[in-house]
């Protein structure tokens, strides 16, 4: 049946736009989430202490909004949670999520500016070097820990 729909869809020669239409409407849909390693000058790295996570201190992050490419989204999710501003630099890893169909991106950037204020999602923030953060999520420290040794390696 997958091959008759194929070989007749693929006869049609169908626009672009409607090609697209008919994929979203019939491919299962997941979240695309992103995550921020922001170094400042010293290299230590921004943390966020969210109000609704179990690991109250995390990376920051969020999920994309249609259309958005994923640096800028990540972009304007740390500074919708934060008012820090920030650049988007490098993709460092792709995660998957097979329970809760969620891709995840992971960027490494730096700081560029804006004020610290706290929103309904951040109460805090801070910068902590390796040695001395506070307890987090295994791959959350996974992950800093690969970008940390990408730095090192430049």
């Amino acid at each position: 049946m997958k091959t008759l729909l194929a070989k007749l869809y693929k006869s049609l020669k169908l626009p672009k736009g409607i090609q697209l239409t008919i994929m979203r409407l019939l491919h299962d849909k997941f979240l695309v989430g992103v995550t921020g390693i922001i170094f400042n000058e010293r290299q230590e790295i921004l943390l966020f202490k969210h109000i609704y996570r179990t690991h109250s201190w995390s990376l920051p992050g969020g999920y994309l909004k249609a259309n958005e490419h994923p640096k800028e989204g990540l972009e304007r999710e740390i500074e919708e949670e934060s008012g820090l501003v920030v650049s988007m630099d490098d993709s460092l890893m792709t995660r998957t999520d097979r329970e809760s169909a969620r891709l995840d991106l992971c960027y490494t950037g730096v700081l560029i500016g804006g004020e610290f204020r706290s929103s309904k999602e951040v109460s805090e923030h801070g910068f902590f070097a390796q040695d001395a953060m506070p307890l987090l999520r295994t791959n959350q420290v996974f992950l800093i820990d690969m970008a940390i040794q990408r730095l090192k390696n430049k």
